[in-house]
């Protein structure tokens, strides 16, 4: 391998990590990042961890507070209930475009997604401590399955940012509403497989309202 691709490996690697380190509450909300231990800690040079703070925030996981460095971005009410309006957008826009070109082989995608998916909330609902990253992993893919036949690798891309912000509250917020939003998610697998797209996109509002307000409620973001 070359020095340019190993560098690259080492900067792609670094920022996988640090990134699901965010999404997944592991680098605390408000915390700061400090380029040194950072680089120490995923294996790659100070300024390849600058250059990964700086593309994080463009996607709004990290501030940048010039010369005072970065921090991750902090989580708010307000912002949990702007991520899931964004999230609630685009993925009603894409639900009902990927039902109507979904063949037999995104079926059988969208049915092993939930499979999965279904197996973690069963084992949640017995210790919601067991698990609870695999669940959210499994979470994001059912939905994202749901969408993928939508046709638009933009309206995918935009999604996959906004849900993974809306996952990080989820992680930091600590929230399973146990058998109501398995259910839902059943629902969901249902309206995919008849067809049912606007059947689709209420149940979705309930499980993405209802999540927020089961989030608000619980205080966690105070």
């Amino acid at each position: 391998m070359s020095i340019e691709l190993l560098a690259t490996s080492i900067a792609d690697r670094a920022y996988d990590r640090i990134r699901a380190d965010i999404v997944f509450g592991r680098l605390a909300p408000g915390g700061r990042l400090r380029l040194d231990r950072l680089a120490k800690d995923y294996g790659a040079s100070v300024s390849t961890v600058r250059e990964i703070l700086s593309r994080l925030s463009s996607e709004g996981l990290v501030i940048a507070e010039g010369q005072r460095g970065f921090q991750v971005t902090p989580v708010s009410p307000e912002g949990l209930q702007d991520v899931a309006s964004m999230r609630l957008l685009l993925e009603s826009y894409a639900l009902p475009l990927s039902f109507a070109a979904g063949d037999l082989e995104w079926e059988g995608r969208v049915v092993a997604a939930h499979y999965k998916l279904a197996v973690m909330e069963r084992r949640m609902m017995v210790d919601e401590t067991a698990g609870m990253e695999l669940w959210k992993r499994y979470d994001r893919e059912f939905h994202q399955t749901l969408i993928e036949a939508c046709g638009s690798q933009t309206v995918l891309d935009l999604y996959g940012g906004v849900f993974d912000q809306y996952l990080r509250y989820q992680m930091v917020a600590v929230v399973f509403r146990g058998e109501i939003a398995a259910e839902e998610h059943r629902l969901l697998l249902d309206c995919a497989l008849t067809r049912n797209a606007e059947r689709a996109c209420e149940v979705l509002g309930r499980h993405v309202n209802g999540c927020v307000d089961y989030t608000l409620n619980s205080g966690a973001l105070r």
